[in-house]
């Protein structure tokens, strides 16, 4: 039977991922973002391909500002430029660690070590240097912290799932195999829901950014009338609606939130260990 679910569940990636990456490329997305969904979309299936028809495919032509604006879809795109980068390196590291025969606490760290390396080093700083005024060193400095919070929650999820699958799915661990490739499916889609709230903290203080809208020269001015003509007196914004927050120091403070992360990343790791003595 679970042969059969894992054959449902990569022939319905396959269609779902092949519709992102065709359709994607007329939404006015950043070009990071777009990758991103592709990404997000090939780990998770037709959920990654829900999330961008509900939280950032253009609904009508000049609407992409004002839809991608709402808190919950700013959240959801940094979540997804999250999980898109940190894992390319989490898949690379499970990977190496097989070939390597690395297991336990061993194959978590190396996982963590390069997943949160290539999140930040080229999905968050390289790719997004432009927006700390086209310095890579700066990216790295603002981009850190955001990333390190972001990639606890991501592993605090993704760690338990997938070592718990690992244990109860013959070949889960191989991968020269498809269960290993769905093992780390499910591990990263659980990893995203548990990434989450912390990315919606990040996105309310501005600690990180969300949905993005760019649009060829020609177009952005067409867009902008568009917008102005549906709802008369709102210019069209990048920045989140509804709900409060977002001025001020960020509450809880940062150190706070640094230290739940941890909090979480530890409890996941663990919860992952005591159910390998089940």
């Amino acid at each position: 039977m679970l042969d059969g679910v894992m054959f449902l569940w990569f022939a319905l990636t396959a269609a779902a991922l092949l519709f992102v990456a065709i359709d994607i490329r007329s939404t006015p997305e950043s070009p990071v973002l777009k990758w991103g969904f592709v990404l997000v979309t090939a780990y998770t299936g037709v959920i990654g391909a829900f999330l961008y028809v509900l939280g950032c495919r253009e609904p009508l032509p000049g609407l992409h500002e004002r839809y991608v604006a709402a808190r919950w879809r700013q959240a959801l795109g940094s979540t997804m430029h999250c999980v898109a980068g940190d894992g390319v390196g989490i898949l690379a590291g499970a990977v190496l660690a097989s070939v390597l025969g690395l297991t336990g606490l061993a194959e978590v760290i190396l996982e963590y070590v390069l997943g949160f390396a290539f999140g930040w080093t080229i999905f968050q700083a390289l790719f997004m240097r432009d927006a700390a005024g086209g310095s890579y060193r700066r990216a790295l400095t603002s981009t850190f912290l955001p990333e390190l919070l972001s990639m606890n929650l991501l592993m605090a999820g993704m760690v338990p799932v997938a070592m718990i699958l690992k244990n109860r799915i013959e070949s889960g661990g191989d991968p020269a195999t498809p269960a290993f490739w769905f093992v780390m499916s499910m591990g990263l889609l659980a990893g995203f829901i548990i990434a989450y709230p912390m990315n919606w903290w990040l996105v309310t203080y501005h600690l990180k950014h969300g949905m993005m809208t760019v649009r060829p020269a020609h177009a952005a001015a067409g867009a902008h009338v568009h917008s102005t003509q549906a709802d008369t007196g709102n210019a069209s914004s990048a920045e989140p609606e509804g709900g409060a927050g977002g001025s001020g120091a960020p509450q809880p403070p940062v150190p706070v939130m640094t230290l739940l992360s941890f909090l979480a990343l530890g409890a996941g790791v663990a919860i992952a260990f005591l159910s390998r003595l089940l």
